[in-house]
């Protein structure tokens, strides 16, 4: 039976801004990685999706970054690999302080936006994330995209790796994504999406912005929560998905039922 994991990027909102409907996205979702207070958050948003995650079900994963709250974390900062591993510590522990507050814990690490892309190639940077995760809980599953430097050394750390796919975001030929600000880095119609995402699942293959077939292997698949009509576009895909003969599970912790 082929089984997939759903996530988005909650909790990015900062104080009394909420630019996502989290409410909405945690009934659709079977993994949430919730923002630290870095790229976006704060320790009130934190508290709550990891409640109102914990209660549906949904589990929680740090959605850890560079400090860059300007820049939504999506700027590349030449961070020493130190340096970048307290930050990394630092995003997680706070987390998973509010996850057991709520009766549970972080289940996950997945890096957000630019520090994601980085660690596709950049080994140092790969090699703190991992530090991090490491001496906090080798237990911890780090999220990335398949063939990247931080899954590579991850799994040579002992770590569990989870591959990750993305159901809103162009793919190069290569296997990595297409930058944002260029012709085809986001997709927004929700028939098209959902069919990829299908096709990627029981296929394991997507098409590149130039028409070829890339293979893609995952075990998650996310879209994310800021993408325009973010939750229509989820809901497409979860019904897609479903009508194909697939189970939406979380690959780590959460409800042991399927997602509702």
């Amino acid at each position: 039976m082929t089984r997939i994991d759903l996530n988005a990027d909650l909790g990015e909102g900062f104080g009394p801004w909420a630019f996502t409907d989290d409410a909405a996205l945690l009934g659709l979702v079977t993994s949430a990685n919730v923002a630290c207070g870095f790229h976006a958050g704060d320790p009130g948003t934190m508290r709550a999706v990891t409640r109102d995650a914990v209660a549906a079900g949904v589990s929680v994963g740090a959605h850890v970054g560079y400090r860059d709250l300007a820049g939504f974390g999506r700027r590349f900062l030449d961070v020493a690999p130190a340096e970048l591993t307290d930050d990394v510590l630092y995003q997680l522990a706070a987390l998973d302080g509010f996850a057991r507050v709520a009766g549970d814990r972080v289940r996950y690490v997945k890096p957000h936006g630019a520090l994601y892309n980085a660690i596709v190639r950049h080994e140092g940077q790969a090699g703190a994330v991992v530090d991090a995760v490491r001496e906090y809980d080798p237990t911890l599953p780090v999220v990335g995209l398949p063939g990247s430097a931080v899954l590579r050394l991850a799994e040579e750390a002992g770590l569990p790796t989870v591959r990750e796919a993305f159901a809103d975001r162009g793919y190069l030929p290569t296997g990595e994504l297409v930058p944002r600000g260029r012709d085809g880095a986001v997709l927004h119609d929700a028939a098209e999406v959902a069919a990829r995402v299908v096709g990627l699942v029981t296929g394991g293959t997507v098409r590149a912005v130039d028409g070829t077939p890339v293979r893609v292997v995952a075990d998650s698949v996310c879209l994310h929560s800021d993408t325009p009509g973010a939750v229509d576009l989820l809901r497409a895909v979860r019904r897609a998905l479903e009508e194909a003969g697939v189970v939406v599970r979380a690959f780590a912790g959460g409800d042991e039922r399927e997602a509702p």
